[in-house]
């Protein structure tokens, strides 16, 4: 899960004979990583974690107004659900169909969480899938060993660290869908003024709200950067934490485990486990008691019309998944 911080160059002309998914590639980024994306996701990564380390002092100290508590809130939800509806469950792995409208939607938004273009965030997952917790998957906590001090050096690396390697991943191998899709290569491309917006719409909310430039300051620092702080160190929580500790009721190649204290602010992302024993289903959160807003989400659009083919859990291809426990 990513959020890279790359700045398109000029568009290319398209010659008659270039396939569209080549222009798209050439203005999307390589397969390396430049010094200036990753000085860029330093600074991303850096900033909302010092606001939400100075988050506590500054809200005890009288700087926080109900205006910022729902505005952030607001921003949280939308941008945390256009990547756990939209670039996870539906761009990733298709997990429904959606119409146009909220295709684009849920593409935007999630390039709103700045957590890098849609086109390349899908191709890293894709990868991680297809080599969970092996030689080849870009964040598993498991890379350097087994012992203590190698999985504290590995949850670190799945965290964050895998974020600044300079080999990327193919957006050509594992995202070549979505590089032939004219809506989202262009949302794609345009990622750098999507998260201008981002970082401006809280601001613009709380001056707007309070009528006053302190109400616009208070709700940029609560509304852009704790916010997307929060939601970074959360998502990137699924990577380590995710993958090292929890419940495994269900039957996975991997070490994916449920932690149900991530479930809320994850929005169903953390019943990890059933989510890599069945990569397509729609819903995360199976089982009796497991809140997953998501699904939720994708439930209110399919009943509005907006969303078809959704792939919910089948209650006998779920049994085939069981964990079989041996009787005492």
């Amino acid at each position: 899960m990513t959020p890279a911080t790359s700045v398109a160059p000029p568009r290319e002309v398209q010659r008659q004979d270039q396939p569209v998914e080549e222009i798209a590639y050439g203005t999307l980024g390589g397969d390396r990583q430049s010094f200036a994306e990753r000085a860029a996701l330093a600074l991303f990564i850096v900033l909302p974690f010092a606001a939400v380390l100075a988050a506590v002092p500054l809200a005890w100290g009288g700087w926080l107004g109900w205006h910022d508590v729902v505005i952030a809130f607001v921003m949280y939800a939308v941008t945390g659900h256009g990547i756990t509806v939209g670039f996870h469950r539906y761009f990733t792995h298709k997990s429904f169909k959606p119409n146009r409208p909220v295709k684009i939607a849920l593409a935007i938004a999630g390039c709103m969480a700045i957590q890098g273009p849609v086109i390349r965030w899908v191709a890293d997952h894709r990868k991680h899938h297809k080599f969970s917790d092996r030689d080849g998957d870009p964040h598993s906590p498991w890379r350097y060993g087994t012992t203590v001090p190698a999985l504290m050096k590995g949850l670190f690396y799945a965290h964050m660290g895998w974020l600044f390697d300079q080999e990327q991943t193919s957006q050509r191998q594992y995202a070549p869908d979505l590089l032939k899709d004219q809506d989202i290569v262009r949302i794609s491309r345009n990622f750098p003024w999507l998260v201008v917006l981002s970082l401006l719409i809280p601001a613009i909310a709380g001056g707007l709200w309070t009528t006053s430039w302190e109400g616009a300051l208070t709700a940029f620092f609560w509304g852009s950067l704790v916010r997307v702080g929060l939601l970074h160190h959360v998502t990137w929580s699924i990577n380590s934490i995710c993958h090292a500790v929890g419940e495994r009721p269900f039957k996975a190649r991997d070490k994916s485990g449920n932690v149900w204290w991530l479930a809320i602010p994850s929005m169903g992302e953390s019943w990890h486990n059933l989510h890599h024993s069945d990569p397509t289903c729609a819903r995360h959160g199976v089982l009796r008691g497991q809140l997953d807003s998501s699904a939720r989400i994708i439930w209110l659009m399919e009943r509005l019309g907006w969303v078809s083919a959704v792939r919910w859990p089948v209650k006998e291809r779920l049994e085939t998944r069981r964990v079989v426990r041996d009787a005492a």
